[in-house]
């Protein structure tokens, strides 16, 4: 009866499969996990590949163009430091023009202040030499005039008028 009436409450029992109903759910698992095996797993698997690839090339990619932007810092960095330089050595020697043409400015003003004064002085020279000479030409005839209203004759005579005036002019230079 124990047998019996174990049978009896499977039987009875909703919970517990029959046993056909369990080896048909064991093979239709079987085939299902073979068919998701062979055809599924492998594409998921291809798939979580090429991310992982992706994701790894990306992070490749990422690392190189991080050492080539701290190349091209260094590189920049440099480039700045010699143009820098570049400029201090650039405003330097214009500052060592700017004072060599004021220089040459100052000489140049100085000579051409030379040549003026020179030019000048032979101006004044000139004009002196002229004044000399136009004042024994007339210191001449009025001496010649006096002399010949004291001598009561006329001297008339170019080369004689030239002779008392060179003579009366030198004993004025004598007396002083």
């Amino acid at each position: 009866m124990s047998f019996k009436s174990t049978a009896a409450e499977a039987a009875a029992n909703p919970l517990v499969p029959h046993t056909a109903e369990l080896i048909v759910g064991a093979i239709a698992f079987t085939l299902l996990f073979l068919v998701l095996r062979s055809k599924v797993v492998p594409m998921f698997e291809k798939a979580f590949a090429a991310r992982t690839e992706a994701i790894q090339g990306g992070i490749e990619k990422a690392e190189q163009a991080q050492r080539d932007a701290a190349t091209a810092l260094s590189q920049y960095t440099a480039q700045l430091a010699d143009a820098r330089g570049e400029a201090q050595s650039i405003r330097e020697e214009a500052r060592v023009q700017g004072a060599a043409i004021i220089e040459d400015l100052r000489t140049k003003a100085q000579e051409e202040a030379a040549r003026i004064t020179a030019s000048a002085h032979a101006s004044i020279e000139a004009e002196r030499q002229q004044a000399i000479t136009s004042l024994r030409n007339e210191v001449g005839t009025l001496a010649t005039e006096l002399a010949s209203k004291i001598v009561g004759e006329a001297l008339d005579d170019q080369v004689r008028q030239s002779r008392i005036v060179d003579r009366f002019l030198e004993d004025l230079e004598k007396s002083k």
